[in-house]
């Protein structure tokens, strides 16, 4: 089978792949907006750039017919968005503490 016959099997994958990772890195995205945590912020970044390489990695297969190319850029891209994700996995986070508090009348209780 040549290019042409892939063509289609190609495009579905890399839309598949364009709408799933997107919406990880969005809703990555998100919670890095709502907490400020670093990780998060990687996390979004790493999953957009291998989304970004499916795509550009797509566009030279389909339009540029330079198949060599595109497994090139798809293949830099995923192997950064990897480094990324890794990265965001030892990326430093906020601590949360937890602080319980008593009602007043228990603590009068217990000093009897």
């Amino acid at each position: 089978m040549g290019l042409d016959e892939y063509a289609l099997l190609i495009a579905i994958t890399n839309t598949a792949t364009l709408c799933t990772g997107g919406a990880v890195a969005l809703l990555s995205y998100r919670a890095f907006k709502r907490t400020g945590s670093q990780a998060l912020r990687a996390l979004a970044i790493g999953f957009g750039c291998i989304v970004l390489g499916a795509v550009g990695g797509a566009i030279a297969h389909l339009y540029g017919g330079n198949v060599g190319l595109g497994v090139a850029i798809q293949s830099a891209f995923t192997a950064g968005g990897f480094t990324i994700l890794l990265y965001s996995l030892y990326a430093e986070t906020t601590t949360t503490t937890t602080v319980t508090i008593r009602r007043s009348d228990e603590t009068e209780r217990s000093g009897d």
